[in-house]
């Protein structure tokens, strides 16, 4: 599918001011830093670059939202979408590689591209959706006069990735951020607590404090949410282990719950039984 964009005439924004908004899938976009914009609503939060060499995404939603998404990469007057990063290969940040991997290059570190190949999805993903460039460890693309450093990192599957925008400072941290939210840990695609753990921990040492984060889900972060999420795993996981230690079942574990100030980080995906299960799998 060839995609169009309409050359429209921009509002000038400030960082965090909404920029615009599609009318069915509820998708906002707005100004992070620089020349990095995030769209939200409709699956995992993408990342755009923008600018004189055109449009770069970091994750594409999902395949529901895909004229929404098309709507909203219309509203940047860039030229074309050149490049589609994935962060990891889950549906709802893969949905739309097929729709714009038509026009768009689509890069994904080794382990994503396996996973897209040999879909459980029924049907599965069309070969257009595919990465054709991979890698292993780390790659970097020289677009909109930056480096953007693409890593592999652990954590949420086998092949996460973060994205750091080096002009703009702003760092995509895919789902090893679910900011203010209990994560999704994917046991049988390779992901790990621990994996999280260090990644996070990573982020900490290694970036500014004051760099904006684009989470997998969740608002506009800081290094304090990134701080928030790594001290409730360390502390819920250490519980967990003292419990399992002293005899406790799964049940038992689920009965008991976690404590109050963990009942925030509670959503309907991964309420706190869930987290608690994966929890008892990894440290059994």
């Amino acid at each position: 599918m060839t995609i169009r964009f309409v050359t429209i005439l921009l509002v000038v924004v400030v960082a965090f001011v909404p920029l615009a908004h599609a009318q069915d899938g509820g998708l906002k976009t707005v100004r992070i830093a620089g020349n990095v914009y995030m769209i939200e609503g409709g699956g995992g939060n993408v990342g755009v670059s923008v600018g004189g060499d055109g449009i770069l995404m970091v994750d594409d939603k999902v395949s529901q939202v895909g004229e929404e998404v098309l709507a909203a990469l219309s509203e940047f007057d860039s030229g074309q979408l050149r490049f589609i990063l994935n962060t990891h290969f889950h549906g709802d940040h893969t949905g739309n590689n097929a729709l714009l991997g038509h026009d768009a290059t689509i890069i994904a570190q080794t382990n994503v591209r396996e996973r897209l190949m040999h879909s459980e999805d029924d049907p599965p993903m069309a070969k257009e959706g595919w990465p054709i460039i991979t890698f292993d460890e780390s790659v970097s693309i020289h677009f909109n006069d930056e480096e953007i450093k693409v890593f592999h990192v652990q954590g949420h599957t086998d092949g996460d990735a973060m994205v750091y925008f080096t002009g703009s400072k702003v760092l995509h941290m895919g789902d090893i951020l679910f900011s203010g939210l209990f994560p999704y840990v994917d046991l049988e695609h390779g992901g790990s607590v621990d994996g999280l753990l260090r990644s996070l921990k990573m982020v900490m040492d290694e970036f500014e404090p004051d760099t904006p984060i684009i989470a997998g889900h969740g608002p506009i972060s800081t290094m304090k949410d990134v701080k928030a999420s790594y001290d409730m795993i360390v502390a819920t996981s250490k519980l967990v282990r003292e419990r399992i230690k002293g005899g406790a079942s799964l049940d038992d574990l689920k009965a008991a719950g976690l404590p109050e100030e963990f009942s925030s980080f509670d959503w309907s995906f991964i309420t706190t039984e869930r987290w608690i299960t994966t929890l008892y799998e990894t440290y059994k």
